[in-house]
């Protein structure tokens, strides 16, 4: 019996997760050697943590979307969604109501509050959760979280908050590593790292923890070190979506893993989903992996003799590689990925005993 299992990312701008996913379990359905086919296809879309969780949780588990009116970056009442899971925990994307995505004109970084997340939370509570998950990224704020901490009165109250990190950097390395992302002048970098410095000693003396010395802090604009300053664990992104979609049982008995995200580059192959998938079929000794990504980095791309020093063994094809411009990549990518997970499946059916 061959089993396969597609774990995506979103291709950003193009598929989402679950998108993604339908269209590499398509192909991979329609391929067959020698009358071989396989006779399962897994469906399981992940996320990092950053954008796009929400909805792969939602596709991968089920449940259901709660919307409420929320304090937008800046200032302006937002629609902003979240979820419940059908465990009941709750999952708070911070991009829904404190994102870029979410801002009407040009970001004012100075001004941009998290206090639409805080409220966000309040309403899972208000929803009857007790455990929640707070994905960040894409955020518009640097503000240390302080708008959500304001938002939640200083207190969790109990709740047991996981934050999904997509990122390392520390609390005060906020402002220098994103702020410019967000709009930020060189010297608005500056005020609001001074900002970060001050808001991280408020923190200790009025909570006791030192953000500046907890990992994956700077997360967010600092959100994450806002709600660490409360009480919340911070965690690597991958692992806790991973953990909550049930990625561990997705892998039992599968032959074939095929993953991808929208550009496949060195930075995939840390803590991003792409590298972690890679990573966690490796453990499980499977035999045959797959990426499908818009775009290769070229120094993840097989060399002339067809071997890849850092990916021996894995299948990885590109979108752009199979369009005659790379925009086409974009307006077909669900049929181009739906063209590859073809090729992949040939590939590993033929391999397969």
């Amino acid at each position: 019996m061959a089993v396969a299992l597609v774990c995506p990312d979103k291709f950003r701008g193009t598929l989402t997760a679950a998108g993604a996913a339908e269209a590499m379990a398509r192909g991979l359905e329609a391929a067959a050697v020698d009358r071989r086919r396989f006779d399962e296809v897994r469906r399981l879309p992940l996320a990092d943590g950053g954008e796009g969780t929400l909805d792969a949780l939602l596709a991968s588990q089920g449940g259901s979307r709660r919307r409420v009116t929320v304090t937008g970056p800046l200032g302006e009442p937002v629609e902003a969604e979240w979820g419940v899971l059908p465990d009941g925990t709750a999952v708070v994307e911070s991009a829904r109501a404190s994102g870029l995505a979410v801002v009407t004109g040009p970001n004012d970084p100075l001004a941009a509050t998290s206090r639409g997340t805080g409220e966000l939370i309040r309403a899972a509570v208000r929803g009857g959760a007790t455990r929640i998950v707070v994905a960040v990224g894409g955020s518009a704020m640097t503000d240390g979280g302080l708008g959500a901490v304001d938002a939640l009165g200083w207190s969790l109250a109990g709740l047991g908050v996981t934050v999904a990190c997509d990122v390392t950097t520390g609390f005060v390395d906020a402002a220098r590593v994103f702020g410019p992302q967000k709009g930020a002048t060189a010297a608005q970098v500056a005020l609001l790292t001074r900002r970060l410095e001050r808001l991280a000693e408020v923190y200790r003396q009025r909570t006791g923890v030192d953000v500046a010395a907890v990992a994956r802090a700077g997360a967010a604009g600092g959100l994450a070190g806002g709600l660490a300053a409360l009480g919340a664990r911070l965690e690597p992104g991958f692992d806790v979506v991973a953990r909550a979609a049930g990625l561990e049982a997705a892998l039992e008995g599968v032959d074939l893993v095929v993953t991808g995200e929208g550009r496949f580059d060195r930075t995939s192959l840390d803590g991003k989903v792409t590298g972690s998938v890679l990573e966690w079929a490796a453990s499980e000794t499977m035999a045959y992996r797959a990426v499908v990504a818009g775009q290769v980095a070229n120094e993840l791309k097989p060399t002339a003799d067809g071997r890849d020093p850092i990916l021996d063994g894995v299948l990885v094809l590109s979108l752009v590689d199979r369009v005659w411009q790379a925009a086409e990549a974009w307006g077909r990518a669900g049929l181009l990925v739906e063209e590859a997970a073809v090729e992949i499946g040939r590939w590993a059916l033929e391999r397969l005993v």
